[in-house]
Parts: C-alpha cells; structure tokens; sequence
C-alpha cells in the first residue's frame, strides 16, 4: 500500500468552490452519491439521479470528482441494452485489486490485538491476530504498532492505504483520539491516536469498539440498521451503543454506552463495584471464562477454548454458554426497553458462531421485554467472525462516507 499524503482518494470532490455554504452543500451531495453507488452499486450515473434525488448535473459534478479521488471507477461493460447516445456507463465503488484504496483496522483488546486490510465495501481483505501474555506491559502500545507496520509492509500490494481505524474497550473520545479509560489495558488519558500516528506515518482515527460495530452494521449492514440500532458486547469489556438515522450516539465527552453495570435480573454475580448482579460480573468474557475453569471445563479461562469444547460435545460447556446467553438476553430486554430499536445488534463469541447461542439470548430477551415480541429483531453483526476486523476499519471508513473530501486524520 501507499500513502498518498496530499492526494487522498477524497480529497477532491470536484464541488468545493471556498464558499462555506457552498463546501457543506458540495461535501453532502459527495456523500449522497457515494453512499447511493455503496448501496446499489453499479449504478449508472442517470440511475444515482433517480436513486438520490439529486440534478443529472450535480451527480456528474460528483461522479467526477469522486472518480478523480479514486473512491469511484467506470466498470468497462455498459448496464443494459446500447441506445442512441451516451452509453450508460455504470459507476462502483473502487475496490479493485489495481487501485482500489483501503483502510487498516486495529481491534485492541484482551489478550490479543487482531489487525485487518479493508476494502471500501467493507470486505476483509487480510487478517493477523497478534496475542500478548500481559495486557497492562507499559510496552504494549509500542509493541503494537510496530507489529502492525509489520502486517502492513507484509501485504503491501501498491494500493492506497487511507490511514487506520482503531476500536477499543473502555471510554474512548474520538474527537481528541484518546483513551480516557479502559482498567483492563490500564490506560488512563492516553493520546493513542497521536501515538499511533507518529509511530505510523499515517492518519489514525481511534473510537470504542461497541460504536464501532454500530458504525459498521449501519454502513455495510441490513438496512434496518440505518434507522435505529442498539448494539449490545459482550466480551472481556462489556459496552454498548446506540444509533438513529445512520448515526452513532456519543454523548458529552464520548461517554454515552457504559452498560458494565447494568442489572441483570435474575443474577447474584458478586461485582468489583459492591453490588450483585451487574452485567460485567455476569456476563463478561473474564466472568465466564473464570466459572469455566471453577467447573473443570476447560484448564484455561479462555471463552475460545470453551466454544470449542461445547462444539466437539461437551455437554458442561454447552450449558454453561446456554447460562450466559440467558444472562445477555435477560440484559439485552432492559436495552430493548429503553430504545425500542428497529434491530438489536448483539457481539458475543458463542452466538456469532452458532446461532443456537443466539436462539438463547433471543428467547429470554422477548420473555422479559416489555416492547419487543419479534426475535427476528435481534441479530449478530452481519459480518461475522470478522466483525471487530471490519468494524475497526469502519472507524477510519464511516467518516470518509459522510465526507468524501475530508482528510482521514482528526
């Protein structure tokens, strides 16, 4: 990959004129178009008027410079049959081998990071897990980035490489790129975007991770998601998020989705904070994967060796992830609740594996909820196993959507 340091894809739009009114009004039409060709690609140009709304002249002011960016390409064959005049040349985002730009993911978390190549489609072009023995090493952020360079310069292929996206656990203000606060890596203030940039050379974008996937189904997702969305993780860190209208909710200072101490009803799990009950002590990976090891299922408290077991047929292992699943539909009716969503997004390993776990988490969600009676509405991330990859790459991407002329960085 390269990067194009002052020739972004993006960075012309071919409608900024200097005019304030003009740029807001140039930079949303940008992203009308290139979000319309996102979700009906390949679409001819005539075709994005009629999707979007906008002037035959407006979306050739776009498509041009969108295409100039590189974010666009013309397909060479023509949609349909060849009329009299201009052959209608259908337009696709830029995902090709040969140009196409990407976006780096980082998805931090304990006990291993996992580094990822994306594409403007959202699709996982190249994955690597990096594992660490101890998450709180002073040592770990410089570790990291010098083994994602690493991954970096090892699937070099001569594409754009747009920058970084970075997802976390814990307090994460986007605006300023800083860990406010996340107990399990120990990190207090820390400038980790700055960081990562320098070390880097790149623009470097962090946010959480619960956020993350929110932003990621609500690009690339069901478009249910679009409308409103409530994203339940459930992992070492437990958070959430909400979304309404393709918009992620932060909340002064980016602390809105703390949900550790959430009640579960039902629950007498022991918490750090003095009470029983909380979803962080209940359902978290740390909590499972403790009791795991407390009923000699497995020899490690590592929630992936429990999957495992209870897919190879251990019945112990099975009912215990059952337990958990419970546990999360029981919370994930408190958040139903409370927004109503049109989707409830849940990232929780066993169940993004198997739906079964999923089949659990809906069933005690609709028993307890006093507004939702449609488990179809509870979901995992349509992305899968990669969901934390390609969502740490949507931190970088998403804003490049609403933008396309912004800079990556800030």
């Amino acid at each position: 990959m390269t990067d194009r340091t002052g020739d972004r894809p993006g960075d012309r739009t071919g409608d900024r004129t200097g005019d304030r009114t003009g740029d807001r009004r140039g930079a949303a039409n940008a992203a009308t178009v290139l979000r319309t060709v996102l979700e009906h690609g390949p679409v001819a140009r005539s075709g994005i008027s009629e999707l979007c709304g906008l002037s035959p002249a407006a979306v050739s002011r776009q498509t041009t410079g969108l295409l100039r960016g590189g974010l666009l390409r013309e397909l060479p064959e023509p949609t349909g049959p060849i009329a009299s005049g201009r052959p209608r040349i259908p337009l696709d985002l830029h995902t090709g081998a040969v140009g196409g730009p990407v976006a780096a993911g980082l998805h931090i978390g304990v006990p291993s990071s996992t580094f990822s190549l994306v594409d403007l489609r959202g699709e996982v072009l190249a994955r690597r897990a990096f594992p660490y023995r101890d998450p709180t090493d002073p040592r770990l952020p410089a570790r990291i980035a010098h083994e994602l360079a690493g991954f970096l310069a090892r699937f070099d292929t001569g594409r754009p490489l747009l920058g970084v996206g970075v997802a976390l656990g814990g307090w994460v203000r986007p605006d300023t790129g800083t860990v406010v606060r996340h107990p399990a890596l120990g990190w207090r203030g820390m400038p980790l975007a700055a960081d990562l940039s320098r070390a880097l050379g790149l623009p470097v974008r962090v946010d959480n991770h619960a956020r993350a996937v929110a932003g990621a189904e609500m690009l690339y997702g069901p478009p249910a998601a679009r409308r409103s969305l409530v994203h339940l993780f459930v992992g070492n860190v437990v958070d959430a998020a909400f979304g309404i209208e393709g918009t992620v909710h932060r909340g002064p200072g980016s602390a809105a989705g703390d949900v550790a101490h959430l009640p579960v009803p039902g629950s007498r799990a022991a918490c750090g904070c003095g009470r029983t009950g909380c979803l962080q002590a209940t359902a978290s990976d740390t909590a499972l994967g403790a009791e795991a090891v407390r009923r000699g299922i497995v020899p490690d408290p590592s929630v992936p060796l429990l999957v495992d077991a209870a897919a190879t047929g251990d019945p112990r292992a099975d009912r215990l992830l059952r337990e958990r699943a419970r546990a999360v539909g029981r919370a994930a009716a408190l958040l139903l609740d409370v927004f109503n969503p049109a989707v409830m997004v849940v990232t929780e390993l066993s169940s993004v594996l198997h739906e079964g776990y999923l089949d659990e988490i809906r069933a005690a969600a609709v028993e307890r909820s006093h507004v939702c009676d449609e488990p179809g509405r509870i979901i995992s991330p349509h992305a899968g196993p990669a969901v934390l990859p390609q969502a740490a790459a949507t931190v970088l991407l998403d804003p490049l959507f609403r933008d396309p002329g912004r800079p990556t960085a800030g």
